[in-house]
């Protein structure tokens, strides 16, 4: 949680030196509005991304058994963890660095930029140099796209919880239930090693991340706030 404080201290001094305002205008009190937001951000990703695991596993010929080391405990401890985490990330590319960009060159540019800088940011914490350019390429447009999805969401709800649902979303269903992350072994585990991904399978879900899912949730907002 330090971190998360640093970060938030950081932004308070950024939007008072740019425009003298208070940390509040990143959304952050809670209503019952921006509760729901958080809320229908996380269960549609949520479904989203178990679609997205769910299906390559299919297409892998593998199924996933509950892992019975797994218990309350590291459940609880994983989702601190991935909130943290999302928290962490979206008070970074989401909070007051956007909110600047979006007050001085408008909401497409601004979200264009936080979407590029997530991508490269995870260049760093995926440790992908010298892993190829494909790769590399690959990580890019894959979390370019979901930063693409967060920073529009902040920028048409005005508020950082319809983001942070989207992103706690994506990274609890695949790191605390799934295992598909840095944590290791969580309370859903492969059963088995399965068949590599064929390449029709491998273009299906990566047009899944970096298309139809941030595009439907840019669609979506375009509906739901048509006004902002």
């Amino acid at each position: 949680m330090l971190g998360v404080l640093v970060v938030f201290i950081i932004s308070w001094l950024l939007l008072w030196l740019f425009f003298k305002e208070h940390i509040t205008v990143l959304g952050l009190r809670p209503s019952r509005q921006r509760l729901r937001e958080f809320s229908i951000g996380l269960l549609l990703i949520a479904v989203f991304c178990a679609i997205n695991l769910l299906g390559q596993a299919y297409f892998q010929d593998v199924s996933y058994v509950q892992n019975p080391e797994y218990g309350i405990r590291e459940s609880m401890n994983g989702v601190w963890w991935t909130f943290k985490a999302a928290l962490f990330e979206e008070l970074i590319f989401r909070g007051a660095i956007l909110y600047i960009l979006i007050r001085k060159i408008g909401v497409i540019k601004a979200c264009i930029i936080a979407s590029i800088a997530f991508g490269i940011y995870h260049w760093f914490s995926y440790d992908m140099f010298g892993l190829g350019i494909v790769q590399m390429i690959y990580v890019f447009l894959v979390t370019g796209a979901g930063g693409w999805m967060f920073a529009y969401a902040f920028a048409k709800t005005k508020s950082l919880y319809a983001p942070l649902g989207l992103h706690f979303g994506w990274i609890v269903i695949s790191i605390v239930i799934f295992s598909a992350g840095p944590l290791g072994n969580s309370l859903m585990i492969p059963d088995g090693e399965g068949s590599d991904l064929s390449g029709w399978a491998q273009v299906l879900f990566f047009l899944w991340q970096t298309l139809l899912v941030p595009g439907t949730v840019t669609w979506f907002l375009i509906k739901k706030y048509p006004n902002r």
